[in-house]
């Protein structure tokens, strides 16, 4: 039996490459962080079963009552590129703490909204404290655990993101059965309170550190870029008009003129240098497009279920389970993975799964039965949950530690990214559809094929990045023993 195989008393392979006992620290750490994703995933989630039905209250179409979930995307898209900046300037447990509770009072706001244009602004105001919960709880989890423990403890943290499309739409299934869309929000209250109570009494106060002014001007560039880029997108998909090409230009524009500010005054917003390492810049890519697939999926199908097939929000909520049990066992299983295959192989393996996956759904009719639906769910599932984390562990053991809280934010900014232009524009895509088809569930369904076309192109191209990702690990690795071999006057073999 080889050493790699040999196992201890505990099933634990020995050896340098395994990781240390997680301390009371790291748990106490991946607590804190856990209940915060829960908050700012499962909203999500539980929102996206509720499209339907706010349009209907509001009376208004369902591209526009996509807004409110592109706005929370976008939101959080803006608050990312400052996390680390207020990581270091405030403390990352004040940060953290400060954002759960801006997002808890706006989850108040939205739940007292009288209109679309009230609750679109309000969960805008909700993305802002979701946007800093996630990245500055890696900060903090990252520092915590050290670059050893990175797989194992970033494979349950990305649980709640894995198992937000399962208790989501059904709990917002049942909210909306029971009582009314605005419990929907209502429910974070409590949610939010203990996060908050736990981050004070688990983490440890950490002192704030030396941080230059932020880079206010950076900040709005990047922001709006991010907005312009979204907003086009989603439009193109509906009217190529001329707003829709300003929108993509001027995204363009600011976006370029923030990477010029970036490289050339002394304290940028975040270091845009990382994406010369080839292993960040392929994790980076590959995060966009496998967010892309997944949010996709958490929008498209609660749709199909109720336009499609007819079924209430708690019956969709049941129908979503199995691409959550698929997600959830992967992601449980990637940090044993990835400590054996690595990172790169591993989100190769997962995005391959999912673009297999992809391709029933573009043959999928109104008659489809449940049990060929369910399967593809759960293949996708598992694919996105053994690819999402690995990536994005890949890119954070690319780098030196200190840069962790500079990667952070941009890891996520990636990932929010992808999510709001999949959300804006395949939802387009679904409404435009929609418009020219009558009432009859066979035409419905052409629109939600058409989609699920956009979405196999996102999968394809996630599958693309993971392969590059693989391959500069790959050279890394070699690189490495290379340099190791010269280190000690050894030959190559």
């Amino acid at each position: 039996m080889t050493g790699r195989h040999r196992e201890t008393r505990n099933g634990r392979a020995p050896g340098p490459g395994r990781a240390p006992r997680l301390g009371p620290e790291v748990r106490r750490a991946a607590t804190v962080v856990i209940l915060g994703a829960t908050l700012s995933f499962l909203d999500t989630t539980i929102v996206n079963v509720a499209l339907k039905a706010l349009a209907s209250d509001f009376g208004t179409s369902l591209d526009t009552i996509q807004w409110i979930a592109t706005a929370y995307l976008l939101a959080v898209a803006a608050a990312l590129p400052a996390s680390g900046w207020a990581a270091r300037r405030f403390g990352a447990r004040r940060a953290y703490t400060t954002a759960v509770v801006l997002f808890t009072l706006a989850s108040l706001l939205c739940a007292l909204a009288q209109n679309e244009g009230q609750l679109i602004a309000f969960r805008a105001l909700q993305g802002l404290g979701g946007g800093l919960i996630m990245p500055v709880g890696q900060i903090i989890l990252a520092r915590a655990a050290g670059p050893a423990n990175l797989p194992r403890v970033m494979a349950v943290v990305g649980v709640p993101l894995v198992l937000a499309p399962v208790f989501g739409p059904f709990a917002g299934g049942l909210l909306l059965h029971f009582a009314d869309w605005r419990w929907i929000f209502l429910v974070n209250l409590p949610v939010g309170a203990l996060a908050v109570l736990c981050a004070l009494r688990l983490l440890a106060p950490d002192r704030p550190q030396e941080a230059a002014p932020l880079d206010v001007l950076g900040l709005a560039a990047v922001s709006l870029g991010m907005a312009g880029l979204t907003y086009g997108f989603g439009e193109a998909g509906r009217d190529a008009s001329a707003g829709t090409f300003f929108a993509l230009g001027a995204g363009a524009l600011l976006l370029l003129l923030f990477v010029v500010r970036t490289l050339r005054i002394p304290h940028p917003l975040f270091d845009i240098r990382l994406y010369r390492d080839p292993v960040f810049r392929a994790a980076s890519l590959t995060t966009v497009f496998l967010a892309m697939g997944m949010y996709a999926g958490m929008v498209l199908m609660p749709l199909y279920f109720q336009s499609v097939r007819g079924e209430d929000p708690v019956a969709t909520g049941v129908l979503l389970v199995p691409s959550s049990i698929g997600a959830a066992a992967a992601t449980w299983l990637s940090g044993r993975v990835v400590e054996r295959l690595g990172g790169g192989r591993t989100a190769l393996v997962g995005a391959a799964l999912s673009l297999a996956a992809a391709v029933p759904f573009v043959l999928i009719t109104a008659g489809t039965p449940y049990a060929v639906v369910a399967a593809a769910m759960g293949v996708s599932g598992f694919g996105a949950g053994l690819s999402v984390m690995p990536a994005m562990t890949s890119a954070f053991r690319a780098l030196d530690p200190q840069k962790i809280s500079d990667a952070s934010p941009q890891l996520n900014m990636a990932q929010r990214l992808g999510g709001s232009l999949a959300t804006a524009v395949f939802v387009a895509v679904l409404q435009n559809g929609l418009d020219e088809a009558d009432a009859t569930a066979e035409q419905r369904m052409a629109a939600f094929t058409a989609t699920f076309r956009w979405s196999l192109g996102a999968a394809a191209l996630a599958a693309l990045t993971a392969l590059l990702l693989a391959r500069a690990q790959r050279r890394a690795r070699h690189r490495g023993r290379t340099s190791r071999r010269r280190a000690t006057g050894r030959a190559p073999a």
